[in-house]
């Protein structure tokens, strides 16, 4: 912040040009539609015009997962050179999903009357750049542990945001998430990638009281990690139920939170 404070700690004043309100400097203007804002323009306008979308959403506890963060990022920073957050760990639980539900991963070719399965969980993460929203891929990330996972999802993020991103790193994804958690939203529904037939959206980290079940107590009142996973699908291939099993099977599987860094 470039706010000058005079030595006597008074309230400075503030011309014109100093106002901090950002919304100050479009007042009575007109910009151009960058050529990444059309371009995300169109695409999302298309995808809704051309597929039937639908959003479920699960709430899941993410103590678990909580508690390895708190328990291994400190070593994995010093090891790594990388943060550890919640993101790879959702992504490995939806590739494994994907693996599960594979329709979810498929591609629809009405016209040719086809289903196209990929080879691999290709999967796209959303990022927020100064230029707009990039979709870098992660290739066959069903593969990856969590540790390569966190490693790629920062690479393809800090990439994309400094502008090093490349037109191949944009293609070829088959599943696409999005964490518009990062900036406080609880749950959103995104809008299918297209030619994708799903998208996975990750709310805000909130901890809140919630009814749980203790073998000795029965129902108790605790405080927990939680979090909504909302997933847009095209109803023309993902019917409701499916989206149902997928997100149950995140859920379960991010709750019991059975996970290695190295597998």
């Amino acid at each position: 912040m470039n706010e000058d404070v005079s030595v006597n700690n008074s309230t400075p004043s503030r011309g014109p040009t100093e106002d901090k309100n950002p919304a100050s400097h479009t007042y009575g203007t007109t910009e151009k539609v960058s050529r990444i804002r059309a371009t995300i323009a169109r695409r999302m306008l298309e995808s809704l015009r051309v597929s039937a979308q639908l959003t479920a959403t699960v709430e899941v506890d993410l103590s678990g997962i909580s508690e390895i963060r708190n328990a291994e990022k400190a070593a994995f920073k010093a090891r790594e050179g990388a943060g550890l957050s919640y993101l790879p760990f959702i992504t490995k639980a939806a590739t494994e999903a994907l693996q599960q539900f594979p329709k979810l991963n498929a591609t629809l070719d009405l016209e040719a009357g086809l289903i196209n399965y990929p080879e691999a969980e290709n999967i796209g993460i959303a990022v927020d750049t100064p230029r707009g929203l990039l979709v870098p891929v992660i290739p066959n990330a069903g593969v990856q542990s969590i540790t390569e996972l966190a490693l790629s999802i920062g690479d393809v993020a800090a990439r994309a945001q400094s502008g090093k991103i490349t037109a191949a790193d944009l293609s070829g994804g088959s599943f696409t998430i999005t964490n518009y958690g990062s900036v406080g939203t609880l749950m959103d529904t995104p809008i299918v990638n297209q030619p994708q037939v799903a998208i996975l959206g990750t709310g805000a980290l909130v901890r809140r009281p919630i009814v749980a079940n203790d073998p000795q107590l029965g129902e108790t009142i605790v405080i927990r990690d939680m979090m909504y996973l909302s997933l847009s699908y095209d109803h023309r291939l993902v019917d409701g139920a499916d989206a149902a099993r997928f997100l149950t099977h995140m859920k379960q599987r991010l709750e019991t939170a059975d996970f290695s860094l190295r597998n």
